[in-house]
């Protein structure tokens, strides 16, 4: 008891205790602020989704306030082990500065992620094709936004990367554009080729009323009559009706007789043809 009594007077004793203290305050408010502060983005999080606002910008604002809530915590532990904040935010905000400019990719990708959610070129679920890249978005964070390709493959963006190319932005629930260039003979009959592609489109239930289907004659090729068969189908049938009508057009064309021209080249030899005309005109050459 004497000794403790006598260790409280050492100064070194004093100061190990009142900086041990610090950093017990600081690890217990580093554990606690983290969680409260998880949940705190987390309930933010699900009351945005249940206001107005799509899922795509709630997701994005949640995670924004819960990386503020996390700096707010980190900033009050550095306070609570005796570090003043202030030139501590002087020394940030120079380091800042020059972290900035060797990170100025990063920093392109969050204001990209901020463009994205602000002008909303696509939403969360949404079909997008970006950079030759065709999948669904499953999110958008801060820095990338990820989509899930037609293999189930997971794909990786950056967000500076989108914001500058272009977005092809194929919501289900639109109406999109098939256009087939078919090429018949010169001597099949075009109005008969016509009727049929017209009628299997006409007979498929995928196929939008409005605009009508429509076939017309878009070239004479060197081979070929080419015919542009056009309709209009639901995004979520595109892939398929296009499968099925280069399938069936191609029956029916067989069955109707009319054909599909080969490429064709006429290949003459001239040497041979002037050998040739030089052996009919001497007879004596070739006995």
């Amino acid at each position: 008891m004497d000794w403790m009594l006598s260790a409280g007077d050492n100064p070194w004793y004093q100061l190990a205790t009142r900086f041990g203290l610090r950093v017990l305050a600081a690890l217990l408010l580093l554990f606690i602020g983290l969680r409260v502060a998880r949940m705190v983005g987390n309930w933010i999080a699900r009351k945005l989704a249940r206001s107005e606002l799509d899922a795509t910008t709630s997701m994005f604002l949640g995670r924004v306030i819960l990386v503020a809530a996390q700096i707010v915590v980190l900033l009050a532990v550095i306070q609570t082990l005796g570090v003043p904040t202030t030139s501590l935010l002087a020394v940030l905000g120079a380091a800042g500065l020059a972290i900035g400019l060797a990170m100025k990719d990063s920093l392109s990708n969050i204001a990209s992620g901020v463009l994205l959610v602000t002008l909303k070129p696509f939403r969360v679920h949404d079909q997008v094709t970006i950079n030759g890249i065709t999948g669904r978005v499953e999110s958008i964070s801060i820095f990338q936004t990820r989509l899930r390709g037609a293999d189930n493959q997971l794909i990786t963006l950056p967000n500076s990367l989108i914001t500058t190319d272009s977005i092809i932005n194929l919501t289900p629930g639109t109406v999109r554009r098939i256009e087939l260039v078919v090429g018949i003979g010169y001597g099949d009959d075009i109005d008969k080729a016509r009727a049929i592609a017209l009628e299997l489109m006409q007979a498929d239930p995928r196929v939008q009323h409005d605009p009508a289907p429509e076939v017309h004659v878009c070239l004479l090729g060197a081979n070929s009559v080419d015919l542009s068969i056009i309709c209009h189908v639901g995004n979520d049938d595109y892939g398929a009706l296009r499968y099925a009508l280069i399938e069936g057009i191609k029956k029916a064309f067989d069955r109707a007789g009319i054909s599909f021209p080969f490429p064709q080249r006429e290949v003459r030899i001239i040497g041979a043809a002037a050998s040739g005309i030089a052996d009919s005109k001497n007879p004596s050459s070739s006995q």
